[in-house]
């Protein structure tokens, strides 16, 4: 069967994609290897009408909006390669499995690069975020940490200052100069220069030097790149953000290479579920234009 479009990844954004795609009576495939980047929290915030939801539950029923319409089949597998040309795409999957379409969109999310702390990515998620917007709100004005990793982490420690007492943990990352250490304290900012140990408990922090701090969370700024090199490989460019590397995208989310789109976290910044609906769904109606 050729498709009209193959989208890869069927998370927020894929999904948000595919509604457009599927009312507009497109055949759409949606490959999904069931690895959402936010799989390790437990709540989702700051969604409108989804405020507190446990993510699954959000993707779940995505799901199952989508799959109502007739012309939309998921199939559950990891896609390998890209080959072809607009009109004449064919994707090839973990499973050996070749899919044809018309377009492709790549709606596959990001990898999230963690500083290497001794407990850190086991909280990644749970106690240990990256965006104040998701997570600030319950953390209950407490004590708040902020794990650099590099100058642009002054800047994410002096925005934390709206939602409790902040503590900036430069661990090495980089040489705090006097006009940013004088701006962070004017905010109230503790500035802690003593190197990282390890973390354990909900976010209680070791030190080399013995001490721990205790924080009711902690936000930290991670590289983030595209979770599979299917991009690359196809040809799409890519480019540098402040946040890491993502899909270069035009003004309609279409890459470099023609019939070949991306949405979501993969090619925009900054990341959270809202934004991803808000890219996907405009990903969707730009790759049916281009099919009219």
């Amino acid at each position: 069967m050729n498709h009209d479009v193959i989208i890869i990844g069927g998370s927020y954004a894929g999904l948000a994609a595919a509604l457009q795609l599927v009312r507009a009576r497109k055949s759409v495939l949606i490959i999904d290897a069931g690895q959402r980047r936010n799989r390790f929290a437990s709540h989702s915030h700051g969604f409108l009408g989804q405020d507190g939801v446990e993510p699954a539950v959000i993707a779940r029923t995505a799901r199952d909006e989508v799959e109502a319409y007739p012309t939309a089949t998921f199939v559950e597998d990891v896609a390998v390669a890209i080959s072809g040309e607009k009109d004449q795409f064919s994707v090839l999957t973990k499973a050996g499995e070749n899919y044809r379409g018309r377009r492709i969109l790549l709606a596959t999310g990001v990898a999230d690069e963690l500083p290497p702390i001794d407990g850190l990515a086991e909280r990644w998620g749970q106690s240990v975020f990256h965006c104040p917007y998701c997570h600030g709100y319950e953390l209950e004005e407490g004590q708040i940490g902020v794990i650099a990793t590099g100058e642009m982490s002054t800047h994410q420690a002096e925005l934390l200052t709206e939602w409790g007492q902040v503590t900036l943990l430069v661990n090495g990352a980089f040489t705090l100069d006097a006009t940013a250490r004088r701006s962070l304290e004017d905010m109230g900012a503790v500035i802690e220069e003593t190197p990282i140990d390890k973390i354990t408990g909900v976010a209680d922090v070791h030190l080399t030097d013995g001490r721990v701090l205790s924080f009711a969370g902690m936000f930290t700024a991670s590289r983030c790149s595209p979770s599979t090199p299917l991009a690359e490989d196809a040809g799409c460019a890519l480019e540098e953000t402040m946040m890491g590397i993502q899909i270069q995208t035009n003004e309609t989310k279409e890459t470099s290479v023609a019939g070949i789109f991306a949405c979501g976290d993969t090619a925009r910044i900054p990341h959270s579920v809202s934004l991803a609906v808000g890219d996907g769904a405009m990903a969707g109606v730009m790759v049916h234009r281009s099919l009219v």
